[in-house]
């Protein structure tokens, strides 16, 4: 027995120890037992060693050989007090056999060569985040545990995960499912659109909605989403050529000179503001030339707008009752809207011109600014490059358009990874990009018949770019990414967020997630905001996450029943994560002799001392790690081995 129990406080027990602790190894970290002879047994990992005492932080309890966690009980006095056992340490971390509806991550850090099998339904049935500091090796965990979980004995063939990849460092990783496992592909996007090799990123415009379009022309203000609702109200009918489209713009062309000529202004500024709307906005039969006949006479319309030299129009009332003879007293049909739904960028920044003159910001200077911002910034999209990401070849619904956003062309067949490599669009036109494209795959998965016959991923690289606490709420009322973390889960729409800044994401994002993988962690504020916003999180914990190596973190939510520090394998192939190596840069030159003798970079990202752990892991065998308690022997720490030499066991004098 390793002591007895001198007090209990709060959740730390103080062990007086009976052992000769200088002759154990580091013990720190690990389980112990606190065994008073019931079904119920006392879990709780050591924290503090000195010679004389040990401090346990209580994790648990096993009863009726199951592990409930949490601080629910304390031990009694009269506990013997052991190290976990290898059927104890199981119902902690789970089983070493490989099966059905588990995946491997890695390994322990605290029990060399023990093996940390999650189950799939409790890490991806809920948002997770994976969270370290750049070089902390938050790429080649994601691209591990994916590598682990597709290529492993029971790939979920039916799964959809939309990658944002923001430096476009995935593909290296995912690219090759295919050549392993015929019934996995992986299909990426691009948004460099010099690139002919790769299918470039496009949204069809006509699939964008009132919100999508607020977020697309970073609306400001909820005033102005009337306008884009009489814009999208209006495109369907105006991108038409029909003589029913002539008579509807006629129609608002109309009662916007109307507006003017009956305002009250000044004839001469009456004047300019019907020639400035005439000349932008005009059709074959309604126009600045349009002839206005009279008995006796004929005069175009320009020549009617004439003021004199006292100031008055004197055709005022000859115009008002030319212009009225355009209008129309038909509401829109539900025809009409439904006339075109496939128009183009520069159809909807006709309509939005329309819909502006429509809803009479001409009478105010200030409803006029705050509306005609959106109208500069459609015009920018339209003729810029960016438009190429909202136009389509062909005309698709937005189901169509997901069906095919998952589906290799070529092959017809489902593709498990889909990879949006934003990398070449800057963060405004990136963060739009996805979160249109995530609103339309909740859309979807919300309006399911069968609710959650489906599941969507969505798994967003430098996360805290994207997915914050924006002005959203202000303008369309919600942000779409706090309401997937909110409603996704009961539709089967899941988030995963990577972030080197957790300081700078949503709180109301990463307080729903369920899971946690956190790699080393080192800038105090975001350091201060794991252990505020991360359930379950101690501070022994926290003060970990600053020494950790690259590849190794601390991982604990719903699918960890206790906080598990882990090494993830190094994924083979890696992800294009790696820093620039300044040996070949600085010192490279054009002789290959000179080459030869600049030492060549290690694997990409990997220390010298992470080469020798990572050669050493690859060849542990557990057969058997932790024994029952064996009286009187020495206790000792299990090295790595062979695999055909079982790992020695644990075991402690009394």
């Amino acid at each position: 027995m390793i002591g007895k129990i001198e007090e209990i406080v709060d959740n730390t027990v103080k062990i007086n120890l009976e052992i000769d602790i200088t002759q154990q190894p580091n013990l720190v970290n690990l389980h112990v037992i606190f065994d008073d002879d019931t079904d119920r047994k006392v879990v709780a990992e050591i924290a503090n060693v000195n010679k004389n005492t040990m401090y346990a932080n209580i994790v648990g309890e096993i009863n009726n050989d199951a592990f409930i966690p949490g601080c629910s009980v304390k031990p009694s006095f009269k506990s013997k007090i052991k190290v976990i056992n290898m059927q104890e340490l199981e119902l902690l971390y789970g089983s070493q056999e490989s099966r059905k509806g588990y995946t491997n991550f890695g390994s322990s850090n605290i029990y060399t060569g023990y093996k940390i099998n999650v189950a799939i339904n409790e890490f991806f049935n809920s948002h997770f985040a994976i969270l370290g500091n750049t070089g902390a090796g938050k790429s080649c965990t994601v691209a591990s545990i994916l590598q682990k979980l597709y290529l492993g004995p029971y790939p979920p063939v039916k799964s959809s995960m939309f990658f944002f990849d923001a430096y476009g460092e995935y593909t290296n990783a995912f690219s090759t499912f295919h050549e392993k496992n015929n019934s996995l592909n992986y299909k990426v996007y691009t948004t460099n659109i010099y690139d002919e090799k790769t299918e470039l990123l496009r949204i069809p415009v006509w699939l964008l909605d009132i919100d999508d379009l607020a977020l697309l022309l970073e609306a400001t203000t909820p005033s102005q989403l009337p306008i884009l609702e009489k814009t999208l109200k209006l495109v369907r009918i105006l991108s038409g050529t029909s003589e029913q489209v002539l008579r509807r713009k006629n129609d608002i062309i109309a009662r916007a000179v109307q507006d003017i000529m009956l305002s009250g202004d000044e004839s001469t500024k009456i004047r300019d503001q019907v020639m400035g709307v005439l000349t932008k906005f005009n059709t074959q039969t309604l126009n600045l030339e349009t002839q206005i006949v009279q008995p006796g006479y004929t005069r175009t319309l320009k020549q009617c707008l004439f003021v004199d030299k006292t100031g008055k129009m004197q055709e005022m009332e000859l115009v008002v009752e030319f212009i009225r003879s355009y209008l129309i007293d038909d509401e829109i049909t539900e025809e009409e809207l439904n006339a075109n739904p496939y128009y183009t960028l520069n159809d909807l920044e006709q309509a939005m011109d329309f819909a502006l003159i429509s809803e009479g910001i001409l009478k105010s200077n200030k409803v006029f600014d705050i509306a005609n911002v959106m109208s500069v910034r459609l015009h920018s999209l339209a003729q810029g490059e960016n438009r190429y990401y909202f136009s389509y070849p062909e005309k698709i619904t937005r189901d169509e358009y997901i069906n095919r956003l998952v589906t290799i062309k070529e092959t017809n067949q489902k593709a498990q990874i889909i990879n949006f490599n934003i990398n070449y669009v800057d963060d405004r036109i990136a963060k739009i990009i996805t979160k249109i494209i995530s609103r339309m795959l909740f859309l979807k998965t919300s309006t399911e018949k069968a609710r959650g016959s489906q599941a969507y991923h969505i798994i967003i690289e430098e996360a805290h770019r994207y997915v914050q606490h924006d002005k959203d709420i202000d303008i369309i009322g919600y942000n779409i990414f706090e309401r997937i973390a909110k409603e996704g889960r009961k539709y089967g729409m899941f988030l995963g967020l990577i972030t080197q800044r957790p300081s700078e994401l949503s709180d109301t994002c990463v307080s729903q997630c369920a899971n946690f993988i956190i790699l080393r962690t080192m800038h105090p504020v975001d350091l201060k905001y794991i252990k505020e916003m991360v359930p379950n999180i101690s501070s022994e914990i926290v003060l970990q996450l600053k020494n950790l190596k690259p590849g190794n973190c601390i991982a604990f939510g719903s699918a960890f029943k206790v906080p598990t520090s882990m090494y993830i394998d190094i994924p083979n192939p890696r992800p294009l994560s790696n820093n620039v190596d300044l040996d070949t840069v600085w010192y490279a030159t054009e002789n290959p002799e000179v080459n030869q003798n600049i030492q060549q970079p290690m694997e990409q990202g990997t220390s010298q001392e992470q080469q020798e752990i990572l050669t050493d892991s690859d060849h542990v065998d557990v057969n058997v790690l932790l024994s029952k308690e064996v009286n009187n022997a020495t206790y000792t720490q299990p090295q790595q081995v062979a695999p055909s030499t079982p790992l020695p066991d644990y075991v402690l004098p009394l």
